[in-house]
């Protein structure tokens, strides 16, 4: 079967939901933003967590300004926020002339009514500003496979995360999850089958945080992994072409105890560093 021909019977999902019109569905009430989220989104038995906090993103952006790009954020993963409506409470901490700080709750009913926190993030956004410091562009390491070479990842409901149905991910080098691997890092090409309507911050926070740890790939059997805190750090970039393939270059830096601590390097499609990711991964294994 073609790609296309995939992506069309993926469209033609009634339950499945493009990141564009959870965007466009979401409701404000004053410093709170509501959204709702499908099952097609989950990881688990929780909402993805980058899905998460572009969502969060979103939120701040609405009650506190979207003129200054994003430059932080530091995101806490408190409990499960289950696919349903979940709840987002901003608060502006402190605006000065350059930088704004805005702090955001994630919340989410229980089954018994009670409201449970699911997430609590930190947002630093920064205008731009003139500056004799010479600028620094790293530039885009070499990979192994380019993405018409690399293996696309299929998406096999109950085996894959939810949320991989909505990205097309291709691995150009390094660990695989559970192969025994004795590599600790992995490269890989990704992008979002539906990218319309989503600017490019947006794509970065969600797309960073789109791949399992490489530590993963040590292991020769299943075991679940989950994130107990993400800090991204954004650059504002060019993408180039809109429907171009992303890097996420993974390494995983230290490990013990059932934790991973890894670094994530993202770049846009021509080839400019999006984002620094540094996360603290459980793993149960």
């Amino acid at each position: 079967m073609s790609d296309s021909k995939r992506d069309s019977q993926r469209g033609s999902q009634a339950s499945v939901t493009t990141l564009a019109q959870i965007l466009a569905n979401r409701q404000r009430s004053d410093t709170r933003v509501s959204f709702v989220v499908n099952e097609d989104w989950a990881q688990g038995r929780t909402t993805f967590g980058g899905l998460l906090s572009a969502l969060v993103v979103q939120a701040m952006r609405d009650v506190c300004g979207a003129n200054w790009p994003l430059r932080a954020l530091q995101t806490n993963f408190v409990g499960p926020v289950a696919p349903g409506t979940m709840t987002v409470d901003v608060t502006l901490l402190r605006q000065g002339k350059n930088v704004r700080q805005v702090q955001a709750r994630v919340t989410q009913l229980d089954a018994q009514g009670q409201e449970q926190i699911g997430g609590v993030l930190l947002g630093v956004f920064g205008t731009g500003r003139e500056s004799a410091m010479p600028h620094l562009r790293p530039e885009r390491p070499s990979v192994a496979k380019e993405p018409h070479e690399a293996m696309k990842w299929p998406y096999v409901p109950n085996v894959m995360p939810a949320f991989t149905q909505h990205l097309d991910i291709r691995h150009a080098e390094g660990s695989v999850p559970f192969s025994g691997s004795k590599e600790w890092h992995s490269r890989t090409h990704i992008r979002l089958h539906e990218s319309d309507g989503v600017d490019a911050e947006l794509q970065a926070v969600l797309l960073a945080d789109a791949g399992p740890t490489p530590a993963l790939g040590q292991l020769k059997g299943f075991a679940p992994a989950s994130s107990v805190s993400w800090a991204l750090e954004l650059r504002p970039v060019e993408v180039g072409d809109p429907k171009g393939f992303w890097r996420m270059d993974k390494d995983a830096l230290a490990t013990g105890e059932g934790y991973v601590n890894e670094k994530t390097s993202l770049w846009t499609p021509c080839g400019q560093l999006a984002a620094l990711g540094y996360q603290v991964v459980a793993v149960y294994a």
